[in-house]
């Protein structure tokens, strides 16, 4: 059976002990961390993994960008949803939204190109292969 097309995936959390700072508020570098965490998940959705053993092509982020609106502190349960915002011969762009319950916690996006990746090669971007770019769509 094959996957359907994703578009957007939600994950949901709980801020560990080791993503806050001593006053109890998330670190600024960890809503990165979680955006890449739903984008993989979104990945495995499709049946997909962004990185297989052995692949040729890789994705590296060619761009990344948070707004934060309201901190995360140790416990809070939280949601982060990705959505695939754009998406190119070579790019792929992500659209991203962390809440807490109904309040939005931050905002950011984050580009990621595909390229080739061959040992003792340098890395050029490459067009998407259809079997990737096939299991995605723009979300509407």
């Amino acid at each position: 059976m094959t996957p359907a097309r994703v578009s957007e995936y939600r994950l949901r959390r709980r801020v560990q002990f080791h993503e806050a700072d001593p006053a109890g508020i998330v670190h600024f570098s960890w809503f990165f961390r979680y955006m890449e965490e739903a984008e993989h998940a979104m990945w495995r959705e499709a049946g997909l993994s962004i990185a297989p053993p052995g692949a040729e092509i890789a994705f590296p982020r060619v761009s990344a960008a948070f707004d934060y609106h309201q901190p995360l502190r140790f416990e809070d349960e939280f949601e982060v949803t990705v959505r695939i915002a754009a998406m190119a011969e070579k790019t792929i762009r992500y659209a991203c939204l962390v809440t807490r319950g109904e309040t939005p916690v931050a905002t950011g996006t984050v580009t990621i190109a595909c390229v080739s990746h061959r040992p003792n090669e340098p890395m050029k971007a490459v067009p998407i292969p259809d079997r990737i770019a096939s299991r995605f769509e723009v979300a509407g």
